[in-house]
């Protein structure tokens, strides 16, 4: 798969598909990024289990906090890396020793491990690569566009509403 462009399908394709995200490196410092694409995705209906030694047993955002996917108590369905591209490969081979396997290994901006995903691919998982879940949402829901921000995706359909606060669906082509 070419991973320097994504088609908007297929990531809305991810993000209507996915329920339960494992977030790698969660941070419970309120101005991390992480912590800001964990407080959204739980407002979008997500069910969201941070992941991160230092954090395990405590909760970041009501959620409890793991020290690794393992001990996540549920299937997880996605993977959404908050880790340097050189952390990438054994946040993979974590994800490839689960059962099941989870759908998507998505990594965060600037987060990029060819090899890596390719051994991912290899066993069946969607790989999505230096792209934000929470960007990616708002462009596909409209709802960046209420900033101002030209997202790209023109649309005349009345958007679909989910439950939460302001929550509009992703759209498929």
């Amino acid at each position: 798969m070419n991973h320097d462009a994504y088609d908007n399908a297929y990531i809305a394709g991810i993000l209507n598909s996915v329920k339960t995200i494992a977030m790698v490196g969660a941070s419970a410092n309120d101005v991390r990024p992480s912590y800001f694409v964990l407080k959204y995705l739980l407002a979008k209906g997500f069910s969201v289990f941070p992941i991160n030694p230092g954090q395990a047993g405590k909760e970041i955002l009501g959620r409890m906090t793991y020290s690794r996917l393992a001990d996540v108590p549920e299937p997880i369905d996605m993977v959404d890396v908050f880790r340097g591209s050189a952390a990438v490969p054994g946040v993979v081979d974590e994800v490839l020793r689960l059962d099941p396997l989870p759908k998507v290994i998505w990594m965060q901006l600037g987060v990029r491990h060819d090899e890596a995903a390719a051994r991912a691919e290899a066993a069946g998982i969607k790989v999505v690569m230096n792209r934000c879940p929470k960007i990616e949402y708002g462009k596909l829901s409209g709802e960046i566009g209420w900033t101002g921000v030209n997202s790209g995706v023109l649309s005349s359909k009345k958007p679909l509403m989910r439950p939460g606060f302001q929550s509009f669906g992703v759209r498929q082509k």
